[in-house]
């Protein structure tokens, strides 16, 4: 049954590969695929159907998290875009040069991504994106750069990436010497493709005038910087929430969410319901895509189905005895987080390895971290980030795999081993 499992993973993975050739939705393959995954290890008659149940709640808990946080942060965005609150920076960024654009919106996304998550600011960036560039082709490939960005930005930060945060808090980095350690292969990462890309790159980017002349003569909506303030805090404020609370971010995030609702509604309280409509929250969460939250849900629980049997420490296993090299292994569990989520792989190798063999701010611990933060950028589905952008642009899996790919892949390989040079000046073990 094992080997069904299996099977019935990398055809639903091969489906949603190939959505645009099988003309099939990939939220609905990925759903497919986490529900059958399910189904086939309940009929398997090895366990019962409490501990299934047991499992898959056990799972659940940690991928509800993700998604309640993903939902808000949706929610506080459209908020604040249907507030025009987004144009207040948009209409000041009134270059049209390709290269600058890229290189002014890439720095934003990674260090916006070191404060929030990279989740949030691949959210927050595209959104932006979409009122400088109108072209659809031309944005993609900006798109594609934030995603490097926002997880080489989430990498160094102990809150920017949900694996370097799993890592924080199991103890097995400390905040401090990860910001120090890894911030410059960090940066490493997204300046290798863009500069590849500057030099690849010409002309100006597609944008109607209205976006920097005719948007002065528009009627402006009623407290624009008021809603941005509040949107940016609220995101802003989640980290610190945790770090206070030590509750899981989806709480800080609704809690931000409840306060950005409460504001949007006492800012149209002198309206009829039909007037206020447009700047609700309730309108917002209409406007929210979705399908990629679903397909977020099925992936996870696909992923989760192969962690229960086992699949991935045996994975990592086979790496260990495969490899042998303890940084070649790094490497490469970097590189396949881009085809399997990385959260079970940095769970499987804190489960591998203990804290008395590799103590806390280690080498592999370190190198683990930027390895599962910015390896996923490699394909469109391997981070959240990525699959947000895929879900909020409709960027195909082949394009993604065509165009950024080897621009991800550079950027990866650069900075390890940009990491591996400067490691001996911060070594502690």
């Amino acid at each position: 049954m094992v080997t069904i499992i299996i099977a019935t993973f990398v055809v639903g993975y091969l489906a949603i590969a190939f959505e645009h050739k099988l003309k099939i939705n990939k939220t609905a393959s990925a759903l497919f695929t986490g529900a059958v995954c399910w189904a086939l290890y309940a009929l398997a008659g090895h366990t019962n159907s409490h501990t299934v149940t047991h499992a898959l709640a056990h799972h659940l808990v940690p991928i509800a998290e993700i998604l309640f946080f993903l939902l808000g942060a949706m929610t506080i965005v459209e908020l604040v875009d249907a507030h025009q609150g987004f144009k207040i920076i948009t209409n000041r960024i009134t270059t049209t040069n390709a290269v600058k654009l890229l290189w002014i919106t890439s720095i934003l996304a990674f260090f916006l991504s070191a404060v929030l998550d990279n989740l949030t600011a691949t959210i927050v960036m595209v959104t932006l994106l979409r009122k400088l560039i109108h072209d659809k082709n031309q944005r993609m490939t900006f798109v594609g750069v934030i995603v490097i960005a926002a997880n080489a930005g989430g990498a160094w930060s102990p809150i920017g990436d949900v694996t370097t945060t799993m890592l924080w808090i199991g103890g097995q980095i400390s905040a401090g010497n990860i910001i120090q350690t890894l911030i410059l292969p960090s940066l490493v990462c997204i300046s290798v493709p863009l500069i590849w890309l500057s030099f690849k790159m010409k002309g100006d980017i597609k944008r109607e005038p209205y976006d920097h002349k005719a948007a002065e003569k528009q009627e402006k909506v009623k407290g624009s910087l008021l809603m941005l303030l509040v949107g940016v805090g609220g995101l802003l404020f989640v980290p610190v929430f945790k770090t206070v609370t030590h509750l899981p971010p989806y709480v800080g995030m609704l809690l931000s969410l409840s306060v950005i609702w409460i504001v949007s509604e006492l800012l149209h309280i002198d309206k009829n319901e039909e007037e206020k409509k447009p700047y609700s929250a309730i309108h917002a969460l209409q406007k929210i895509d979705t399908p990629s939250v679903l397909f977020f849900l099925g992936i996870l629980m696909a992923v989760a189905c192969l962690e229960t049997i086992g699949i991935l420490d045996k994975l990592a296993m086979a790496l260990n005895n495969a490899i042998g090299n303890q940084d070649l292994i790094v490497t490469a569990i970097g590189a396949l987080s881009a085809i399997v989520d990385n959260v079970p792989l940095v769970a499987g190798a804190m489960g591998m390895y203990s804290l008395t063999d590799f103590p806390i701010d280690h080498k592999m611990w370190e190198m683990l971290a930027f390895a599962a933060g910015t390896g996923g950028s490699m394909l469109i589905i391997g981070s959240a980030a990525g699959v947000a952008a895929m879900g909020m642009e409709n960027i195909s899996f082949g394009w993604y795999l065509k165009k950024i790919t080897p621009l991800a892949a550079l950027g990866y390989v650069a900075g390890i081993i940009t990491y591996l040079i400067v490691y001996p000046i911060f070594a502690v073990h």
